[in-house]
């Protein structure tokens, strides 16, 4: 027999004939006269090929075989209940998988703080992260391997969206024993003499020709660059006082004994800022979800870097202009 509707619905009338062990008081339950109940579980009866029930006087009692069958039928209109739990709650995004892109000195501020909020608002989303680079992110965006990605420095792309969710200063990580380390701020023309660990070296362009941008508009060419993989290195690299980095808000928080963090004085300022890139075609309750937990924190985010957080008018103008 293959289940289907009606079946289900059999099913449901069978179990309540066992249980209230009489026709009349199962109809009175399921709202439904005593003749078109007892037809469907002769129905059923003649679909399974075997005697369910023993009709008496007394009402009616499952048969060793209805008995078991009642177990097995009560077990299957469970199951359905759940499944339609199940799709209600994925429909309201409120259960699933979200498979997020990460990469960069953002897992170490902005990103957790997102999850985590995320994962209280929705605790039966399972969320997965994955350490791409943004090439890397937008092709498993578009190969739909992931719902989400961060990263920084994002153009436009036809099939994919992005808006910030923060923005952070830069500053100068160097040795605490460098006599630089007591100064309160520092200029690029500082720091440009000393030998720079700037990450990371792939994708192209990026992070490290960002840097170099700065001091090249300020017509300063640095002396010597070391180019590393990621900003752990780099500060590995400073504490073992082999040189002085760039690092954002975020990237602070990379407590390495033997080192210190100066902001770039107000004439040096410079700001980076973390995107959030999705799928243009993505509609999904579960991204919407997670998008607006992320919009939420942009004011605590902004606080953690020591920068107001950007309208959202001025926000959409900037990316209208970046178009």
């Amino acid at each position: 027999m293959t289940l289907g509707y009606m079946e289900l619905r059999r099913l449901s009338y069978f179990v309540a004939v066992v249980e209230q062990r009489s026709f009349r008081a199962a109809s009175l339950k399921l709202h439904l006269s005593q003749p078109p109940l007892t037809r469907q579980i002769q129905l059923l009866e003649e679909a399974l090929g075997v005697q369910l029930l023993l009709r008496g006087p007394a009402g009616a009692e499952p048969t060793a075989v209805g008995q078991m069958f009642y177990e097995e039928a009560r077990n299957l209109l469970a199951l359905a209940d759940q499944a339609a739990d199940r799709v209600r709650l994925a429909g309201q995004g409120r259960i699933g998988r979200l498979d997020v892109g990460v990469f960069g000195s953002a897992v170490l501020g902005a990103i957790p703080l997102i999850v985590r909020e995320f994962r209280e608002r929705y605790p039966k989303v399972d969320v997965v992260l994955h350490s791409l680079d943004r090439e890397a992110q937008l092709k498993a965006l578009r190969e739909r391997r992931l719902t989400v990605g961060f990263n920084r420095f994002f153009g436009e792309e036809p099939d994919l969206s992005w808006e910030v969710i923060q923005t952070e200063r830069m500053n100068v990580v160097l040795p605490s024993t460098h006599p630089l380390a007591v100064r309160t701020s520092l200029a690029l023309a500082d720091i440009a003499r000393e030998a720079l660990i700037l990450y990371p070296r792939a994708p192209r362009p990026g992070f490290i020709d960002y840097l170099m941008g700065l001091f090249h508009a300020r017509s300063i060419a640095p002396s010597q660059v070391q180019e590393v993989d990621d900003v752990l290195t780099a500060t590995a690299l400073v504490a073992s006082g082999l040189g002085l980095s760039l690092v954002t808000d975020s990237g602070r928080n990379l407590s390495i004994p033997g080192i210190v963090h100066r902001p770039l004085r107000p004439a040096d300022r410079a700001t980076v800022e973390l995107c959030v890139i999705r799928r243009r075609d993505d509609d999904s309750a579960l991204l919407a979800g997670f998008i607006d937990v992320a919009r939420s924190l942009r004011g605590k985010l902004a606080g953690r870097s020591g920068l107001p957080p950007k309208p959202a008018a001025a926000r959409a103008k900037k990316r209208t202009a970046r178009r």
